[in-house]
Order: structure tokens, then sequence, then C-alpha cells
């Protein structure tokens, strides 16, 4: 803006100079303003008296001053460009190099978007692969650490510290890509929890069959969840106030047992968990994989466990901590 500025007041200068200095008319006065700060090298086209040549020297030196100033400014900010972008690209590689147990995010569009959306308010850590470029410029905005690339590429795959993962989410619009996702996540990291959404139930079924743990189609999910709001609706609104976190005076969470010395071999009912946490365990996981709903007082919590349980916000946070304590105890 400013180097249009500056470019317009020496055209313009120089035609009101040329009108006051040799009484020119308007067309005459930029003609010669033309071809004096252009320096196309006519030479005087119409007779210029002595002030007229002082006026022009004056008008080239400037113009020429304007133009050092153009260049200047352009080479600036093309290379400062250039070195931000150099930077921008040595900071991603050393925050990937550092990521570890963490989530890769295929995909940023409406989907993706609220999931990454909920994994940054809980503050776990997770980055996002995306191919448009627009639209990974807007997950970058929006502060979430972004690969720009084709997640069906193993490369990109790698780059994102797939082996470091703790688990992948493919929520691109393909089947058919989601599908290949899974099956090069899985053979990249056996170990890893993939997470992907289908639009069919063939793709659903092909999906399992290629290594995902859990399927999601978000057409079902949706359909059902309406159908549940007219038939169920306080059902509806519980689950909403206990999951979405929508008011923080009640939550459902699930808790892993990473330490069982709180619980020590003894049943639920000598635990004093509503007492002194003030939560309700809804299900019980245990580590074999067996599951029990409303569990019965006299179960035993034993390390690997994931609790399923219900409570305020302060009590759960207190629950997740005694339960991963590791350590010596005071």
């Amino acid at each position: 803006m400013i180097a249009f500025l500056l470019s317009q007041a020496v055209l313009w200068g120089g035609v009101i100079g040329y009108m006051a200095v040799e009484g020119w008319d308007f067309f005459k006065a930029l003609y010669m303003t033309v071809i004096s700060i252009t320096t196309v090298g006519y030479g005087e086209v119409f007779g210029l008296s002595k002030g007229g040549r002082i006026f022009t020297i004056f008008l080239i030196m400037t113009s020429f001053g304007v133009l050092f100033y153009i260049a200047t400014a352009f080479t600036q900010a093309l290379i400062a460009g250039q070195i931000k972008a150099f930077f921008g690209r040595q900071k991603l590689e050393r925050a990937l190099r550092r990521l570890k147990g963490h989530f890769i995010l295929c995909g940023f569009g409406r989907i993706g978007s609220v999931v990454a959306k909920e994994l940054a308010k809980e503050g776990v850590p997770f980055l996002v692969i995306e191919r448009d470029p627009a639209v990974a410029k807007e997950a970058e905005e929006a502060g979430y650490l972004c690969v720009e690339g084709d997640a069906t590429v193993d490369e990109i795959l790698r780059r994102a510290g797939i082996e470091r993962a703790r688990g992948i989410v493919a929520t691109v619009s393909s089947d058919a890509d989601n599908l290949y996702i899974t099956l090069s996540a899985r053979q990249l990291n056996p170990d890893l929890f993939i997470l992907t959404r289908a639009d069919s139930p063939d793709a659903e079924r092909n999906l399992l069959a290629a290594g995902a743990n859990k399927v999601v189609s978000p057409y079902f999910i949706g359909a059902l969840r309406m159908a549940n709001a007219l038939l169920r609706p306080h059902v509806v609104d519980f689950i909403e106030l206990a999951v979405h976190r929508r008011h923080l005076e009640l939550q459902m969470e699930e808790v892993r047992v990473e330490d069982d010395a709180y619980f020590a071999g003894r049943p639920l009912r000598e635990c004093g968990l509503r007492e002194r946490f003030g939560v309700i365990v809804v299900a019980v996981k245990k580590a074999s994989g067996e599951a029990f709903f409303n569990p019965s007082p006299e179960t035993t919590i034993e390390r690997g466990d994931v609790l399923i349980v219900l409570g305020e916000g302060k009590g759960l946070k207190e629950l997740e901590e005694t339960v991963k304590f590791r350590g010596e105890r005071p």
C-alpha cells in the first residue's frame, strides 16, 4: 500500500509540477512525467526551460528513490516470508519429534474439526493430517499441530509419529481412503488403537476386518439419536448432560485402574467411592475384556480394569489421580 501511494505521489506530483513550471496542458505534463520516471530515453519531447530541466532532474532522482524503496521492501518481504516459512517448518518438525502417546486425526472436515475441538478441550495431545492446503491452514489457525499431506501415504503417517502414537482417528469422507489408512496404520503400528468413520454397513465390516478397533457411522448414530430424542427425551437429555459436559456439576468418565493399592483386594462396598469421591460406578470392564454393568457390591477391582463412573468433575479427577498413582505412597 505504501509503495502504491508513493508511486502515485511521484506521478501526479510530476504532472502538477510540469503544468506549474512549464505551463503545459495536462496531457503534455502527463506524457513528460511518464517518460521521465520510466527513463525510456526519448529526450526532451517538448522544449524545457531551465526551471523545467531542474524539475526533471528532481523528478528522476525522486522516482529512482521510490523505485529503490519498492524493490527493497519487496525483497525484504520475500526473504522474510522464506525465513518465516523455514523456521515454521523447523518448529513443526521439532514438535513432531517430541510427540509421544498422541492421537493422529486424519481429516479436518465437519467431523474431524469437532473431534479436534474435543481433544483440545481435554488437553489430549494430537495432530491433524489434512491434504487440502486451505483446510490445513484453518487447522493451524485454530492452534492445532497440522501436517499437510495425504494420510493414505505411509511416509506422511511416519512423519506424524505413528510408531509412537496412542491411536489414529480416520474421519476422511471416503470409505476407501479410511480403509487404506486403517490397513497402513495397522501395519506400521500393530498396537495402535484405530477409530474410523464409515458411511455404509459394508464399509463398517471391511474396516473391522482390516484392523480397526472401533467403527463409527455418523449417519446411523445421528438417526438413532434423533429417534431417541423423540422416544426417550429425558434419557437423551441426561446423556448429553453427563457426556457432553455442558454442565460441570455432573460428568460421566472412564477411569483405567493403573494402581490398585487403593482397592487392596476389597469389594466395591468397602471402598467408599461414593463417600470419598462422590461417584457412582455404572460399569466395570475387566482387563480380560469382560464387562459388568451395574456391578455387584462384591465386585473386586484389579489393575487394568476400566471403571465407568458418574459424578462431579472434582471427585472424578481425584479418583483418576488415585488409581493412576505410581511410586511409593506416603
